[in-house]
């Protein structure tokens, strides 16, 4: 697999200052600072980018598991919940939630979770931030 990049900018002081997020390929760029990081600026921040992350990689694995199993989904929309806050005095990421909703004609909701939960736990990104991270996931099957 492909090293994969992005490039952040920081011009001046924490709380003064601002920056610029770009991934590598172009596909994103964005400005951020530190209100839209701690408080609710204008902005994108890091947290955000690791939601997007999370949410994409786990569609993707569980659209995958599903495939492999059998079931060919119509739709899953998934957002992701990244929540960040102070442990030991150190602004942390603790947890992220993943709300998913699948289209998937044939399956039962017993099997559907247990896909889900499966494309969770071995999602890349998930591996990658476990086990400091808890990633939680509720989803729901819809006709």
């Amino acid at each position: 697999m492909a090293v994969r990049f992005a490039d952040a900018e920081w011009k001046g002081n924490l709380q003064e200052g601002q920056g610029k997020m770009r991934l590598g390929t172009g596909g994103f760029e964005g400005s951020y600072t530190y209100k839209s990081r701690f408080e609710e600026g204008a902005g994108t921040n890091p947290e955000e980018l690791i939601a997007a992350a999370s949410a994409g990689c786990f569609t993707m694995a569980f659209s995958g598991e599903l495939s492999k199993a059998g079931f060919t989904p119509t739709q899953l929309k998934t957002r992701a919940e990244v929540t960040a806050e102070r442990v030991n005095n150190q602004f942390t990421i603790t947890k992220i939630h993943l709300t998913t909703e699948g289209q998937v004609a044939g399956i039962d909701e017993k099997r559907f979770q247990e896909i889900g939960e499966g494309a969770k736990k071995n999602c890349p990104v998930s591996r990658a931030l476990n086990p400091s991270i808890q990633v939680s996931l509720n989803a729901k099957l819809v006709k």
